[in-house]
């Protein structure tokens, strides 16, 4: 792996004699993402990264995906439920439901009531 992985996720570096799926879910989150950007994509398809994951290491992947971001080099394309993370993430949205979009805009201008009405359990 690449030196700037184990920059991005620093946790990997320590778990390098173990199987993935030997990983705690929020190490496997990490590892999943990272080997994607292994292969230096254009764009990254983040599906529900928040998804049965710890609040630290949530953090760590906000970290990450704003340090990516920054760059400018790649697009991410995230989809989420966890709607705080999502939030502070987008620079703009798409609420989808049954593969309409309900709702968009620019990430800053997202109205938490609006949204939370399209999901459902």
């Amino acid at each position: 792996m690449p030196d700037e992985i184990f920059e991005l996720f620093p946790v990997l570096r320590d778990m390098l004699s173990r199987r993935g799926g030997d990983l705690s879910g929020g190490q496997q989150q990490q590892l999943a993402i990272a080997r994607a950007l292994v292969t230096r994509p254009r764009l990254l398809v983040l599906d529900e990264p928040t998804e049965g994951i710890q609040p630290s290491i949530i953090k760590d992947i906000e970290r990450v995906i704003r340090l990516l971001v920054s760059r400018g080099n790649l697009a991410i394309l995230l989809v989420e439920q966890y709607f705080d993370f999502a939030r502070r993430l987008a620079n703009s949205y798409a609420v989808l439901d049954r593969g309409e979009v309900v709702a968009a805009g620019r990430g800053d201008e997202m109205v938490e009531a609006d949204v939370r009405r399209h999901l459902t359990v």
